[in-house]
């Protein structure tokens, strides 16, 4: 595999550095950042014959960005993934020309294939329901349904990301009205706590064979130590299998599903923006798009044909 000359990589671990304590990137953003930083830099290593250190990327033409978008394309990545590797290689480059003092406007100026943007799939408030009914019946230890129940809740209840519920510790005790989630970019929130959300982790608490101590995973796996994702992954596929529900009937799909349903008893956009712990309302509004498409889909439905 060819790599970018030493000074570029250097440069883009320099980068790298900076996102993470200025910017608190996740450490998933900054795997995803290297990886695509890189790649772009291996392609210039090749497509320039290397070892020209960061003259040859402040260099870099309209041309050069062009024969790279096309690599990719060739190679099969899809449009969405390559605009993920654009915005990155975008994002480094505008950190590197404000440090090094050269003009980036080609590599700026480089244009994102256009594609077409997924909507949340959410289930319906009866489909979100019957899960959280269903998750309890796929363990076989009542400690461990009722701890898979207690997770699901929160992720449909709070509208949490799975990853944010597991990362719950003993030192969240005890559990009041609301919760202080760190999500993405280390950004905090309060989240609402229902009280059937409340009742279904004290449940959990009561039944599981496992203290909380506060440096303590809340959420333990069979063996004690903290819970994976894969666990609720698989309870829910039993699940949806169980009820006949889409394959993306996923944790990640109760967390649209509590910003949709929302959304459709009329919450506010910035709260629920808040709630989800989205940095840009546009994500949020995402959203929307699926209300309304919802709307279109129950009206084509029950609309009497001519």
């Amino acid at each position: 595999m060819i790599t970018g000359a030493p000074a570029a990589m250097d440069a883009l671990q320099r980068w790298l550095e900076a996102e993470a304590a200025l910017k608190d990137a996740s450490d998933n953003t900054i795997t995803a950042y290297r990886a695509d930083v890189a790649g772009f830099l291996g392609f210039l290593a090749g497509h320039t014959g290397g070892g020209q250190g960061l003259a040859a990327l402040a260099r870099v033409s309209v041309q050069d960005m062009r024969a790279w978008m096309a690599q990719e394309r060739r190679a099969g990545l899809g449009a969405r993934s390559l605009a993920r590797k654009l915005s990155a290689v975008k994002t480094f480059y505008r950190w590197l020309s404000e440090r090094e003092g050269f003009d980036a406007s080609a590599v700026l100026s480089a244009r994102s294939p256009k594609f077409q943007r997924k909507l949340p799939r959410p289930l319906s408030i009866e489909g979100a329901r019957d899960m959280l009914g269903t998750v309890e019946l796929q363990a076989r230890e009542p400690w461990v349904a009722a701890r898979d129940v207690a997770v699901v809740t929160l992720l449909y209840g709070s509208g949490l990301r799975i990853s944010e519920a597991l990362s719950l510790t003993g030192a969240d005790l005890p559990l009041g009205e609301s919760l202080r989630i760190r999500g993405k970019g280390g950004r905090e929130r309060i989240v609402p706590l229902l009280p059937v959300a409340r009742a279904a982790v004290e449940e959990y608490l009561r039944q599981c064979p496992y203290g909380s101590a506060p440096g303590m995973a809340l959420f333990r796996g069979v063996r004690g130590g903290a819970l994976s994702p894969r666990p609720i992954q698989k309870a829910m596929q039993a699940a949806r299998m169980q009820l006949g529900l889409p394959s993306d009937a996923t944790p990640h799909a109760l967390r649209h599903s509590f910003a949709t349903h929302l959304l459709s008893a009329g919450g506010d956009l910035r709260a629920i923006q808040e709630l989800l712990g989205h940095a840009s309302l546009s994500t949020t509004q995402t959203y929307t798009a699926v209300d309304q498409a919802r709307l279109m889909e129950v009206y084509a439905k029950a609309h009497p044909k001519a």
